[in-house]
């Protein structure tokens, strides 16, 4: 494990189709099989000059290949510390929410993944609200299934919440 702490800024994004299906990637860390995989939004670091929402969009089409979704406001921020393949992140997020007309998961295509990325991927789902309640699968960000309700019925916050989760496991 590598002593080294990539600091930086993230945007995600919560992409929802017209009837309220959320877009989640499943992912795992290609170098720790024994975490299991996951469910989450798309995102990604902010490059130099972008705003979050340019990089919402940028990482939507890297990681899905969706170009025609509307971006809309930052909902959520979250500072985030988290080990994956190999590496220690501690990032501040900001996720907005995006809406798109149903894509055909077997039309998906990422537009460019990082090397880890294209490891750690293993598909995309839409879910509908109350599966994704039910289901027994980690989410990320992990205080999704708490806020992500609101989200659905069209309630969309007048400023960020901040959805930190604290993982008191965290040693670094």
């Amino acid at each position: 494990m590598s002593d080294w702490v990539l600091r930086r800024t993230a945007a995600r994004v919560v992409v929802l189709d017209r009837d309220g299906h959320v877009l989640l990637l499943q992912a795992r860390d290609p170098a720790d099989a024994s975490k299991g995989h996951w469910w989450e939004i798309p995102g990604g670091g902010i490059d130099p000059g972008e705003t979050s929402a340019e990089a919402a969009r940028r990482e939507l089409y890297e990681e899905t290949g969706i170009v025609g979704a509307e971006i809309g406001p930052c909902v959520w921020t979250q500072h985030a510390r988290f080990k994956f393949a190999g590496w220690k992140f501690d990032q501040h997020e900001h996720v907005h929410v995006a809406w798109t007309d149903r894509i055909d998961l077997s039309t998906i295509r990422p537009g460019g993944l990082e090397a880890f990325e294209a490891m750690a991927f293993g598909g995309h789902r839409w879910w509908a609200l109350d599966e994704l309640l039910d289901a027994p699968d980690p989410v990320l960000p992990r205080r999704l299934r708490e806020f992500l309700p609101d989200l659905v019925a069209g309630r969309i916050p007048d400023t960020p919440l901040d959805i930190t989760h604290v993982d008191p496991d965290l040693d670094f």
